[in-house]
Parts: structure tokens; sequence; C-alpha cells
């Protein structure tokens, strides 16, 4: 017979027992909350790379503009310097190009004559009829050139068809960080990368509709700074002065489809001298008639099986 005692002994739980089960319960919670903290961290770095992702998207889209930029920069210096070394060649001056050497001896004498002869040659000047002649001539030739050169359209025409215009898509719009009138978009034309724009239409368009919203562009203005930020084209609005209307495509239209203008078939320029003063001429018969079409000369801005532009509300109002 077992005593009383060891009985009542027995049939408790066994201390050691309960504590590691504890143990053993809370290693579980440990685990499960290493694991809750470790899907927190994981979704903040998917938050954390979305965010970068867009952000890196606008720089992306900012340095090919800027790629862009630099590039037309260096095709035209490059016809400059290309135009200069046509010029600069005169055996009169004794200018030369860099690519070819100075002539040995231009007054010299031809290699038969005699040794007298060849003093008399070198040391008596041409005649001077004979050197204007000469510059008339080579004057003459120059300006038949440049003529040759010049494009045909800076003496074409002038009217609508010379302006670029194309439907675009505002892509984003933000205040320009150094005036408070204006805002910076990036805008589709469907080129490789958007356009960079400059409009003063803080005080005619809130922000919100700014954003991510069709619109007309006029692209072959010659692109211009705008408180130290380059704008490369031009939002085109119905305007007066109290309201401005950003023009609205027809529905359907996608970015980089061409206005046209019927009765005015052409080309546009690649880009607008602004010495030619051809938008200046162009704008002043830019106008919405009484349905708010959008018109120039009556002839209304089209996009090819598509429709018309508009303005929302203004009538008989000038754009620009």
């Amino acid at each position: 017979m077992f005593p009383a005692r060891s009985l009542v002994r027995m049939s408790s739980p066994n201390p050691l027992l309960r504590l590691e089960q504890r143990a053993t319960e809370a290693d579980h919670i440990i685990e499960y909350l290493k694991q809750q903290v470790q899907l927190l961290k994981d979704k903040a770095m998917v938050q954390a790379s979305v965010r970068e992702e867009k952000k890196l998207m606008v720089e992306n889209a900012k340095l090919k503009n800027d790629i862009e930029e630099l590039k037309k920069q260096l095709l035209e210096k490059e016809k400059k310097r290309g135009v200069l070394d046509v010029a600069v060649p005169s055996s009169e001056t004794g200018v030369e190009t860099c690519s070819k050497p100075a002539p040995a001896a231009p007054l010299g004498p031809a290699p038969s004559a005699s040794p007298a002869a060849a003093a008399a040659a070198v040391l008596s000047p041409p005649p001077k009829d004979e050197g204007k002649k000469k510059k008339s001539e080579k004057k003459g030739g120059e300006k038949a050139e440049k003529k040759q050169a010049a494009p045909g359209q800076d003496a074409a025409k002038v009217d609508v068809s010379r302006l670029d215009m194309r439907v675009g898509r505002i892509l984003t719009a933000d205040k320009h960080p150094d005036a408070d009138s204006l805002y910076v978009e990036q805008v589709d034309v469907g080129e490789a990368a958007p356009r960079t724009v400059v409009s003063g239409l803080v005080k005619h368009i809130p922000l919100g509709q700014m954003q991510n919203r069709m619109a007309v562009l006029m692209c072959n203005l010659k692109p211009a700074k705008m408180r130290g930020v380059l704008s490369q084209a031009m939002v085109m609005c119905a305007s007066s002065p109290d309201k401005v209307e950003i023009l609205d495509p027809p529905s359907g239209a996608e970015p980089g489809d061409r206005i046209t203008f019927q009765g005015f078939p052409g080309e546009p320029d690649k880009e607008l001298n602004p010495k030619k003063k051809v938008w200046e001429e162009i704008q002043p018969d830019l106008r919405t008639d009484d349905q708010c079409v959008a018109t120039y000369k009556g002839a209304a801005f089209e996009v090819a099986g598509k429709g018309v532009c508009k303005a929302q509300t203004m009538s008989n109002s000038g754009i620009k």
C-alpha cells in the first residue's frame, strides 16, 4: 500500500511538462510574429519600388527630352559649321579652310617659264581690274548658291498649312517652380518621348483638369525657355480677355493625329523661322465659329475621318 500523500503527488500535473508546453507555444507565437513582420517588410518594399519606378519613368522621359534637344543643337551647330567651311576659302585674302592647305604660289609662273619671267611674275601684282572682277564673280556665285540653298517654304504662301498642329495627350502637369502663373506639362504627341510644354494657364484651368487630358498642340514653333524651362510646343486654346478654354480634339483622336484644314493642303514647316513672322501672320485668322468649332478663315480644325476640334463653350473667340 502506498501512502495517501504519494497518491496525491501522482495525480497532480507535472509543473515541468506545463512549462515546456508554454515554451513551445511561445516559440510558435514568436515564429508567427516574425512571419507577419517579414510580410509587412515585403509589402513596404513593393510599395517603395512602385513609387521609385514611377519616379524613374518621369526622370527617363525628361532625360530623353534633354537628349533630343542636345542632338538638335548639335545638328544645328554642324550645319552652321558646314556653311562656314564653304564660304571661308579665298586665295586673295590668304584665308583657307583647315582641311585644305594654302596654294604654294598662286602668283607663280608656269613650269616652262624662264627664271627672269618667273621673277617678274612673282614681283608684279595682279591688275586691279582683274582682282575686282574676280571678287564680283565670287560674290555673284555665292549669292546664287544662297538663293538655291534657301528653303522654298520661306517664300511659299503663308497659310495655316505651314503650322504643324497635332492631337496630344497631357500626361502630367505641375506648377512651374519659379512662376506662379505657369504650368509645366509632359505631353505625348505621338513621338518616342513626351515633349515638355510650358503654358500660362494657372489662372484659367485648375490643375486637376490638366491631368491626362486630350488637347491640340502646335509643334513647330522654335523651342523657347520660359523661366528656365525649355518649352517644345504650345497648347492651343480659345481665348478672350476674361476666359480661356483648351481646344478638344474629336472623339477617337489619338496622340500624333495631324490637324488638317480643307482647302489649305501642304506640308508644315519643320520649324517656323521666328524672323519670318509666319505664326504672327496666321494667328489673327484662327477663331471659333458660332458652334464653338475651331477654324482658320472658315475651314475647321479637322482630324481626317474622326471629326473637328471645338472649344467647350466659347464661340466667336480668338485662338492662340
